[in-house]
């Protein structure tokens, strides 16, 4: 620590970025915005130089998150980072409701929640039980989040089983009905806020410290990079959206597998770099934290929001109606969160029976795209 006060904040990144492999690859960010700007027809390639930009760009932004949590607690230190990873999903979700792509905007919410859910979460137990015989996490935390992210699953589903009771004057009352249930829940989640950070914040304390960060960042620059890198996320994001529609028909890829796997992956890169690095070093409650915080972020409040606002920029308005396929696997996802953390531990094969679930989604919609999309 003591050398890092003598250090200037230039330098300490400079450093970090000569002793990362991984942070090398930032010099696919001016190649995404040059490419965008002469070859805005390019989609493919665009679309492989937005990922590859993103990737660097989620390494910085877990180093200055941990740098962080260690200062804050893995609580707050989660809960940070989930809120700035999400900011990645609601950009891309912004630019396609801008364009009118509501059923991309719908895929890619539902998508960011199973994954967060299945796909971080059980990756997040997989790496570190292979490095930990077995790991322990405050399971009370965990079933806040679960408790919210069913809460959230409920105001998903009524409004697909209302439109299929009566389909004939479902269209405008599903739409008041979504906004009403917007305001509900995003109300739920600030309460939900309130009583983990302040009212019972005793009873959301880490199981475990872990392993310390070698060389945790002053907390100005962490912060610091933690704005500028999610500011570039967002821009890189753009990119993304505008190419990733054109390289799907190149590639082959089904609208909806686009929307649900690999909008939803690339939005999630950032929690995802923070998640599995607090695995690896046995900070497990900052990976669960990540993981269910993020999907219950985007269910309780990126979702809600993008409804409200597709009556200001959409050319007309959004409701919460999913197609059955997706509120299915967000209750499956939901189940299967709220099981396999009811214990408080965890081991590899854990992360595996997650992983597999996930795998199934991914596969059936890759195989059999559903009806509408």
């Amino acid at each position: 620590m003591g050398a890092y006060k003598k250090e200037s904040p230039i330098n300490l990144l400079i450093g970090e970025i000569r002793h990362n492999p991984m942070l090398w690859l930032l010099v696919f960010v001016p190649v995404a915005f040059v490419g965008h700007k002469f070859k805005p027809d390019a989609h493919t390639i665009l679309f492989v130089f937005s990922v590859l930009a993103i990737v660097p760009l989620a390494t910085l932004l877990s180093h200055a998150t941990e740098s962080v949590a260690a200062k804050t607690g893995d609580t707050v230190g989660g809960l940070l980072n989930a809120t700035l990873g999400t900011l990645t999903e609601l950009v891309i979700a912004f630019a396609a409701l801008r364009a009118g792509q509501y059923a991309l905007v719908k895929a890619s919410i539902a998508g960011a929640i199973v994954t967060n859910t299945l796909f971080m979460l059980g990756a997040s137990f997989l790496l570190g039980g292979l490095k930990y015989h077995t790991q322990e996490f405050n399971r009370v935390n965990a079933r806040l989040q679960a408790g919210l992210l069913f809460l959230a699953t409920i105001g998903l589903l009524i409004p697909s089983a209302v439109s299929q009771v009566d389909p004939a004057s479902a269209g405008a009352f599903t739409n008041k009905l979504s906004v009403g249930l917007s305001v509900l829940l995003i109300v739920a989640y600030g309460l939900g806020l309130v009583f983990s950070l302040k009212t019972h914040r005793e009873l959301f304390g880490s199981s475990e410290h872990g392993e310390a960060d070698e060389a945790p960042w002053p907390l100005g620059l962490a912060l610091a990079t933690l704005a500028g890198v999610t500011m570039l996320v967002a821009l890189v994001s753009e990119i993304f959206v505008e190419s990733v529609q054109g390289a799907a028909l190149e590639l082959g890829m089904t609208p909806a597998f686009v929307g649900f796997i690999v909008v939803a992956l690339v939005g999630a890169a950032a929690e995802m770099a923070a998640a599995f690095s607090g695995a690896r070093k046995n900070r497990l409650d900052l990976s669960v934290g990540i993981a269910l915080g993020s999907a219950v972020q985007i269910a309780l409040f990126v979702a809600p929001v993008l409804v409200l606002l597709s009556y200001v920029i959409g050319p007309m308005p959004m409701n919460l109606q999913f197609w059955p396929g997706a509120v299915v696997m967000i209750l499956i996802a939901t189940i299967t969160a709220c099981l396999v953390t009811n214990s408080g531990r965890s081991a590899w094969f854990l992360g595996v029976l997650v992983l597999m679930v996930y795998a199934i989604f991914a596969a059936t919609l890759y195989l059999l795209p559903p009806r509408g999309h």
